[in-house]
């Protein structure tokens, strides 16, 4: 099956669109109970090519292995390295028309797509795997631009909230969650701020959770006021020596990135092979 970068985009567009009031009604109101809005869709591509991308995914021993206890998950932007659709079914998610839906169903403007995949790129959780309640880097790279919205596009056939591996939206003190099920061809779109702490719970099933994560970016802080921060981790509401243990290795590597800009390890971007 052939599918163009094209054709995805105008399906995703297509897709946004039939339910664009019922994702924003949703998104505009879903605050109440954690403070995170969010909104998800479900069969956001035709079955067969979200079975393709599943098929297509690479194997856990062609990624990265992230391991601390932050998180346990594999993780890749070599994209030249793997079949075009991957990255296809990520750029389309960046497309200029895929990101005037979203701004309409939002209402957050002057979005921007992250083209180094700074933030973003393909994920692979096996059982046991998981990512503690954290809140994202407020900016990218360059620090010109906050990050406004996370999407995150699940391709992991017959999902189910026992299977674990869900993401989690947390209230400001990681004490209150909603859950959403990592359920197969689901697309969604939460917004990032100070306090927008998410997770993913522990892989149970014995089957790959598959994600295709996307941000976007504006010039305009979401809060109205500059703000930055790096990735910042806690831990689950039982987890009480490890909240303590985060909150000192968040501040320590808070210090790190205002003295060092771009951080201490190398900076992982996509670096397209095909481009002058």
């Amino acid at each position: 099956m052939d599918i163009e970068l094209n054709e995805l985009v105008q399906l995703i567009v297509q897709r946004l669109e039939k339910s664009k009031a019922e994702l924003k009604n949703f998104f505009l109101n879903s605050n109440k109970e954690v403070g995170v809005r969010y909104c998800y869709l479900d069969d956001l591509l035709p079955d067969s090519i979200a079975r393709e991308i599943y098929n297509r995914f690479p194997t856990k021993e062609k990624m990265r292995f992230m391991s601390s206890f932050r998180e346990k998950k594999y993780t890749s932007k070599k994209f030249d390295d793997f079949d075009p659709l991957l990255r296809d079914i990520t750029f389309a998610i960046q497309d200029q028309k895929v990101i005037r839906v979203v701004e309409e169903i939002t209402d957050i403007v002057h979005q921007k797509p992250d083209p180094s995949l700074y933030a973003g790129g393909l994920s692979l959780m096996e059982k046991g795997n998981y990512l503690n309640p954290h809140i994202d880097n407020s900016h990218e790279l360059t620090r010109t631009l906050y990050r406004t919205l996370n999407l995150l596009y699940y391709v992991n056939p017959d999902w189910k909230l026992d299977s674990g591996g869900n993401l989690e939206l947390w209230d400001k003190s990681v004490k209150k969650q909603v859950t959403i099920i990592s359920k197969f061809n689901r697309l969604v779109i939460m917004e990032t701020n100070p306090w927008s702490w998410h997770s993913v719970s522990p892989v149970t099933a014995d089957q790959n959770r598959i994600c295709v994560s996307n941000y976007y970016f504006s010039p305009t802080s979401p809060i109205g006021e500059e703000y930055f921060n790096v990735t910042s981790f806690s831990a689950r509401p039982e987890q009480k020596l490890r909240r303590i243990y985060s909150y000192l290795d968040k501040h320590l590597r808070n210090f790190v990135r205002i003295i060092i800009p771009r951080g201490l390890g190398k900076v992982d971007v996509y670096q397209n092979k095909n481009q002058k």
